[in-house]
């Protein structure tokens, strides 16, 4: 339940007794990047909506657009997607361009979404997320699915390695050093360094493990 209206959110970690502390919400997006920044209203009004209601939730935000690059349109592409005349991505969505690095409207997208994050305590803004992710996927064939590597840059705090590190950190903080009476039920759980499960992770998954 939000402040001003219901609203279904991707991933939530809720505690018996305590509420929802984590939660992440994600959109996929395939087009009309020229657009991108009216869409941060959308964005802005989720997170102030969920903080009224929790204001001490953990919650991020992650936006995973089409890396569509100049020039002619894959085989694979959504109907939704148009064409000009010669059959190449029109200018409004195009990602990335010819030369390999992202569009205008992606970096003044990129601008905007630092804007929304970085919120560290429940006294601050509830229209700030505490974390914010930009993924660029591959869209070509020889490459579908994979992640585009060279945008966000290294450094950004858009980079989602960076993202789940700010959100852990804030749950960390707001939930168990400014709690210690909560630590028995809101402590992360480790995993034991001999855990079978270990070997079936994915390989971009660095597990919790125990000390010792």
């Amino acid at each position: 339940m939000g402040g001003l209206k219901t609203k279904a959110v991707d991933v939530v970690v809720s505690l018996d007794g305590i509420g929802p502390c984590v939660a992440v919400s994600m959109k996929g997006t395939l087009n009309a990047f020229r657009n991108l920044t009216n869409r941060m209203e959308e964005a802005v009004g989720d997170c102030t909506n969920i903080h009224i209601a929790y204001p001490a939730l953990v919650y991020a935000f992650w936006n995973v657009l089409r890396a569509n690059r100049q020039g002619p349109v894959p085989v694979n592409t959504p109907e939704a997607i148009g064409t000009d005349e010669n059959g190449n991505y029109k200018p409004a969505d195009v990602a990335v361009d010819s030369d390999g690095s992202a569009t205008s409207q992606i970096q003044r997208y990129h601008f905007a979404l630092e804007g929304l994050s970085g919120r560290s305590s429940v006294r601050e803004e509830p229209s700030s997320y505490e974390a914010v992710g930009m993924t660029l996927v591959e869209a070509d064939s020889g490459r579908l699915g994979g992640v585009f590597p060279d945008y966000p840059e290294a450094g950004s705090p858009l980079l989602v390695d960076r993202m789940f590190s700010a959100l852990y950190e804030q749950y960390d903080l707001r939930f168990i050093y400014q709690a210690p009476a909560l630590v028995s039920r809101t402590q992360r759980l480790e995993w034991a360094p001999d855990s079978p499960a270990l070997k079936k992770l994915p390989v971009e998954y660095a597990p919790r493990i125990a000390a010792g």
